[in-house]
């Protein structure tokens, strides 16, 4: 496997692209393809032996439920397409029947990969240090008799069989729960039955033995009782399966009258979604496939056999077990020193955001003592008048909800838009809604086709030389748990323009209008295209060897982002693209993309954050910094409220610069595109982790004192 640790092999719709080609097919990787290749490096971080064992597990555990959402939205696009009777090609030329062909083909790839990784690598080597991915038929006498009381008190009571007879017609099977396919027959009359088991999710996916050393699925454990649950009859064959459904949300115009109504009819139809996949354990027969297949309306090219285990997502509980020997040291984040102030004294951080604008950094620079204390602040301040914030994704204990609720209740004006249609987050939100409006908060839940991605704060305070608005931009969630797992950035400051121009954003978002002109903002949709449009453009015309342009992006998908790219570096600039997730761009090809490089970091934190950089932005020799919500895809640019936020600080722009350079320069988790499609590992060098080094960086500032 040394040779899968180092190169993911480009599919074959998009290997070797003529040199100089203009078509579709040359020129843009496939969108659906290139995240599976995400995927890929992913997975790559799961066999790479660095990595310790249970953050391997944890790996194997992302890799298995992006593949579930990737299907739930993407594949299921697809297939409607099809279904629909659209041909309309994607940028590189596929129709939506030929990319669900090469869809097919890779996912297989990935799951043999994923497989192997779990039975012939992992899975041994948490053997040696003590923890046993048991199967039920490697236990011995005693170990089955301790299960067999495990499954009458703990797991029989829990279970329904549901049979299949002129009585009982197939029952529902709800989306990706892990079930168990059972034929029994009646001895007697010799009658045979279908039944489905549902593996329950309220119970751990696997049970744990006595020794606490060894764990067995759950699902093996239900198997070996099914005579318990169908007394009298003979079990002739069981096998575990697993549907994924079409679990897109879609809101028509004319249902959204009362968008918070809407959503929660949505949700309810989501849970019947058509079936897109169909997943079945190695060995299953012939005729329990063919009448799972039949009853759920899947072709065989809807069903994935795997040799292991089904659900690898199942492995965040194995992963969480308390072996710190076997995890990533301890990470604490740090209070940079602008925000710090004597031990135990409660630092003002209204007067420091006055003395100059803040940039934070995550999880390297604590959230908790910066956004979310800004927040707290702001909410007990009795001269702070108004508090308005946008929330896309939170967490189920927010303390910045509660503290917006507390404002609230302390008489100030509070505004929420809450994003009732952020995918799998929908029923928190309306949740969240709901207690907010309880405690007399403005809630707004969004626009009308469009959903508001942008991670904004908006804080209007009472002073002695009159109003001033505070706020924050950021790249990530108002969200404390994800903030200590992904990469992100945001901006506190005090700037009047900025705080004119959230104004404007929030009476947008929870008013009726539209607001085209910013003075230092660039939003979605509105300027942003055009200006980001004209900035890789400004580059072309700075002069030879003058133009230069980094970004730092989640994907890269519009094509009109990247034509202008392509003319950019045709014309002579200088270009290097850090893309995390999705690139449909083809780096290095001559005659075309050149001077382009793409690199992707994949490690120990979600890389979310967006960084965009152009040398002559504001003019010759006078670069342009940004940050912000946005990744360059028509979903953001079009059909999602962002918001992109200039810095302008000398020291903050430094600041981003030796990010992107830490970036550009890591030889540990990067990974470089080639002009064919495909990504090669970046061979070792200096020993550059990407995410050691910020880390590094973070403490060194913490422990400075602050200049202002």
């Amino acid at each position: 496997m040394t040779e899968a640790r180092t190169v993911i092999e480009p599919h074959a719709q998009g290997a070797h692209p003529p040199a100089g080609a203009t078509d579709g097919h040359a020129r843009f990787i496939n969108r659906e393809l290139s995240w599976l290749d995400f995927g890929a490096r992913v997975l790559a971080r799961a066999e790479a032996p660095e990595v310790p064992l249970l953050e391997r597990a944890k790996f194997l555990a992302i890799f298995s439920e992006g593949l579930d959402e990737f299907f739930q939205v993407r594949v299921a696009g697809l297939k409607d397409q099809v279904a629909a009777g659209l041909r309309a090609v994607s940028p590189d030329g596929l129709t939506p029947k030929d990319q669900l062909v090469a869809i097919r083909s890779r996912v297989g790839e990935l799951l043999h990969r994923q497989s192997h990784i779990f039975l012939d690598e992992l899975s041994p080597e948490l053997t040696k240090v003590g923890i046993h991915l048991s199967d039920w038929h490697d236990l011995d006498e005693d170990d089955r008799k301790e299960l067999v009381e495990v499954f009458e008190r703990q797991i029989f009571p829990v279970l329904t069989p549901l049979a299949v007879d002129p009585g009982h017609p197939f029952p529902y099977i709800s989306n990706l729960s892990l079930n168990l396919a059972v034929m029994v027959r009646d001895p007697d009359s010799g009658e045979r039955r279908f039944a489905r088991v549902k593996v329950p999710n309220v119970l751990p996916r696997f049970v744990v033995m006595a020794d606490g050393e060894r764990y067995v699925p759950l699902e093996q454990v239900i198997a070996a009782h099914l005579d318990a649950l169908f007394p009298g009859m003979v079990v002739e064959s069981h096998h575990p399966f697993r549907v994924t459904r079409n679990a897109d949300l879609t809101l028509e115009e004319d249902e959204a009258d009362d968008l918070l109504a809407a959503v929660e009819v949505e949700l309810r139809r989501r849970r019947f979604g058509r079936a897109v996949r169909l997943e079945v354990a190695e060995g299953i027969d012939e005729e329990m496939l063919a009448l799972l297949t039949r009853e759920l309306d899947l072709g065989r090219d809807d069903v994935y056999v795997s040799p292991g285990p089904l659900d690898l997502g199942g492995l965040w509980s194995v992963s969480s077990l308390p072996r710190p020997d076997l995890k990533d040291d301890p990470f604490t984040s740090v209070t940079q020193a602008r925000l710090s102030g004597p031990e135990d004294e409660r630092v003002d951080l209204f007067d420091r955001i006055r003395r100059g604008d803040v940039l934070v950094h995550h999880p390297y620079d604590s959230f908790t003592t910066s956004v979310a204390a800004f927040i707290r602040q702001a909410a007990s301040d009795p001269d702070v008048l108004a508090i308005k914030q946008t929330l896309y994704r939170t967490s189920a204990d927010s303390p910045i909800v509660e503290a917006l609720i507390r404002a609230a209740e302390k008489g100030k004006q509070v505004a929420a838009l809450v994003e009732l249609k952020a995918r799998f987050d929908e029923q928190a939100n309306v949740a969240w809604a709901r207690a907010l409006e309880k405690a007399g908060v403005h809630v707004v839940y969004g626009l009308v086709g469009l959903k508001t991605h942008s991670k904004t704060a908006l804080v209007v305070r009472h002073e002695e030389d009159g109003i001033r608005r505070y706020c924050h931009v950021g790249t990530g969630n108002y969200n404390e748990k994800t903030a200590r797992l992904y990469e992100d950035l945001g901006l506190l400051t005090c700037d009047a323009d900025i705080g004119a121009d959230l104004t404007q954003l929030f009476n947008y978002l929870t008013g009726y209008g539209r607001q085209e002109q910013f003075r230092k903002l660039l939003v979605a949709p509105g300027p942003l295209r055009p200006r980001m449009a004209e900035l890789i453009a400004g580059e072309a015309e700075a002069g030879e060897g003058a133009g230069r342009i980094i970004m730092k992006l989640n994907n890269l998908v519009d094509v009109d982002m990247i034509d202008g790219l392509y003319a950019a570096s045709q014309a002579g600039v200088e270009i290097d693209l850090i893309v995390r997730g999705i690139c449909c761009l083809r780096p290095g090809v001559a005659g075309m993309s050149e001077r382009i490089r793409v690199r992707s970091i994949v490690g120990r934190f979600l890389e979310h954050s967006r960084i965009f950089h152009f040398a002559n932005g504001a003019g010759p020799g006078r670069p342009d910094w940004y940050l912000g919500s946005a990744d360059l895809m028509p979903r953001n640019l079009d059909r999602r409220v962002e918001a992109v936020v200039p810095v302008g600080d000398p020291e903050l722009q430094r600041r981003l610069q030796e990010i992107l350079d830490v970036n550009l320069s890591d030889d540990q988790l990067a990974w470089e595109l080639q002009p064919d499609g495909g990504w090669r590992k970046v061979p070792p060098g200096d020993g550059v982790n990407t995410h050691e080094a910020l880390r590094r960086l973070a403490k060194e500032r913490a422990r400075r004192r602050d200049p202002s």
